[in-house]
């Protein structure tokens, strides 16, 4: 079964939601994924503080949001790369999406309510996708950014 651009991007966004645990104990949201835009949003909570006594966001967490935003936007370009998918093969990329490589820069401690992660993509090949990310927090304070590389095919 072939599936359009549109229906692939839904088949991910389903993925995302459904099922990836780790994404769901973090409390992660797949916020939007519009033309070329995907934002990912988390709500800070008490479980997510790596300082107590400053209360910011923990850096591992901070890197999580970046590296999921990089591969889901990695995945969009190539989703976006073609027509329509057949859904085996589809299935099977999705299958072999990984990090190769992530560089995060932490600007500034992490505080806030909600921090917001958005990628874009550096460049898309067939087999090796790059990507540059940023976490900003609701009042739009730059947190971290990063570059990550991710096996796409």
């Amino acid at each position: 079964m072939e599936l359009t651009q549109a229906e692939a991007l839904e088949y991910l966004r389903e993925l995302f939601a459904n099922q990836l645990p780790f994404h769901q104990l973090m409390g992660i949201e797949l916020h939007s994924q519009g033309e070329g835009a995907l934002e990912l949003r988390l709500p800070m909570r008490p479980a997510l503080v790596g300082n107590p006594a400053q209360q910011i966001l923990h850096g591992g967490v901070t890197a999580t949001l970046l590296d999921v935003a990089g591969g889901l936007t990695a995945f969009s370009a190539v989703i976006k790369s073609r027509q329509s998918w057949p859904r085996e093969l589809l299935a099977r990329r999705m299958k072999n999406l990984g990090t190769i490589d992530l560089r995060v820069d932490y600007l500034r401690p992490g505080r806030g309510e909600l921090f917001v992660a958005t990628g874009t993509v550096i460049r898309a090949g067939n087999k090796v996708a790059v990507a540059r990310m940023e976490l900003h927090n609701e009042r739009g304070s730059h947190i971290a950014f990063g570059t990550g590389t991710y096996l796409v095919g």
